[in-house]
């Protein structure tokens, strides 16, 4: 099924040919709205956001014509496509002048329907791609770039978020963009002219992670040779950010809920407390209730954390959005090295849009990276992608392979997309590196 479902308004003053094509293109999974003329086009032109108009040419009182220079004139995201039982070159040509993307005779085979209507919607979002640049610039979104109902809602969490002092919990897969969501609640929130301070709880090693977050007095502990704040000192006023929450112990958590409860820290090597104003946003790519349930994490964190929920979308689930994003990096890539802009073919643009990316946004920026600096021309074919991307089956597999063949060929897809990063790979899986060899050492002796 298309993506977002694409909406598809057909005019024909003809009842069996609306009834047909009706039928044919809401088999494909288009939403489909009909007309008889013109008039009744326009209304429903007015009430709902059509990607692409497909009208007869010759109708009673006002023609085919009219409504394709009425669509180019007021609707510039929508795409226009003319069937006609009158098809001569001046009309083709008459059509196409007044801005009607395709011209089919009848009759036209369903097959011949159905190229024509992709190739309709395909360029329409090629127009779109190539507005990304002013739209972006006039909108404020902290680098959360995107034009999908699952994005949109995002940014209706955001807002809603931003005006709470309430905790969020960010979950989603890694590479999605949790960091930037976070950014964005604190950017326009009354705290933006306060600190906004990331941490990596997973990268901290557990001995040091107490000190990082609350700090030390001088001669706490070996090494500590002078009196240094920690990140929830530094965020006063502000925001801290703690990702990979999940990956804290079971003895720091009794220590972030102190901190959420009384708005206190007491620095390493300290007896006294003292008193912080900081808005606490976490982010996990794992199941935190799931750990919840298994003892590894604490219900009373959990629910303190979890006031706002907002749940990241993966890439493949964000429709266009792939090919937006894909042309702002490729352009954004292109300044930094001083290349000319690329663009990519229609052929390269499927590809692109079918890859079910493992490693979501973070993903697709390294691997636009790549192409910029490996394609000498100025178009990137379906060729020069990775062929991972250029032979991947559907998405919708066969389910007679076994759940052990199903995890090999995942975490052989994951590996190639990072070009074997075994680090890399094991946070876009979710386990860490050790589970990760020793799950490449059973593939090698099956």
């Amino acid at each position: 099924m298309p993506d977002k479902q694409k909406r598809i308004l057909v005019v024909d003053d003809a009842p069996e040919t609306l009834e047909v094509l009706r039928r044919n293109l809401t088999s494909k999974g288009y939403l489909v709205f009909t007309a008889p003329g013109v008039d009744d086009a326009l209304r429903v032109l007015e009430c709902e956001a059509i990607d692409l108009v497909i009208t007869d040419y010759k109708m009673p009182r006002v023609s085919g014509l009219d409504l394709v220079r009425h669509v180019r004139e007021n609707y510039q995201d929508t795409e226009v496509m003319m069937i006609t039982g009158y098809a001569s070159i001046g009309g083709a040509v008459e059509a196409v002048k007044f801005g009607a993307e395709d011209y089919l005779a009848k009759p036209f085979t369903d097959e011949e329907l159905f190229g024509a209507v992709e190739h309709a919607l395909q360029k329409l979002v090629t127009r779109r791609i190539s507005r990304l640049g002013t739209v972006l610039a006039a909108s404020d979104t902290h680098g959360i770039l995107g034009e999908s109902r699952a994005i949109q809602e995002i940014f209706e969490f955001v807002d809603k978020a931003a005006g709470t002092p309430a905790t969020v919990l960010i979950t989603g897969e890694s590479g999605t963009g949790k960091e930037l969501v976070a950014r964005a609640i604190h950017y326009r929130s009354p705290r933006v002219s306060a600190p906004f301070v990331p941490v990596n709880c997973g990268s901290i090693p557990e001995g040091l992670l107490e000190s990082e977050l609350f700090g030390h007095l001088k001669g706490a502990f070996t090494g500590a040779v002078e009196t240094r704040a920690g990140f929830f000192q530094t965020a006063d006023g502000g925001t801290i950010f703690l990702d990979e929450i999940s990956e804290t112990s079971l003895a720091m958590q009794v220590k972030l809920l102190r901190v959420l409860q009384d708005k206190e820290v007491c620095m390493v090597g300290d007896a006294r407390t003292r008193k912080v104003d900081v808005r606490i946003v976490a982010a996990t790519n794992k199941d935190l209730l799931n750990l919840v349930k298994k003892g590894q994490f604490r219900d009373d964190l959990f629910f303190r954390l979890s006031v706002i929920t907002i749940a990241v979308p993966r890439l493949a689930d964000r429709g266009d959005d792939v090919l937006m994003l894909a042309q702002h990096f490729a352009d954004k890539f292109s300044r930094v090295m001083d290349k000319k802009p690329i663009r990519f073919s229609d052929g390269a643009l499927r590809a692109l849009k079918n890859y079910d990316w493992p490693g979501n946004v973070r993903e697709l920026e390294n691997v636009v990276q790549r192409l910029v600096v490996m394609t000498d021309g100025e178009v990137v074919n379906a060729t020069d992608l990775p062929s991972l991307m250029r032979f991947s089956a559907p998405r919708q597999r066969g389910l007679k392979r076994t759940l052990a063949e199903v995890e090999k060929a995942h975490i052989q897809a994951v590996l190639e997309s990072v070009g074997g990063n075994k680090t890399r790979a094991a946070e876009i899986l979710g386990i860490d590196r050790k589970t990760l060899r020793e799950k490449l050492k059973q593939d090698e002796t099956r």
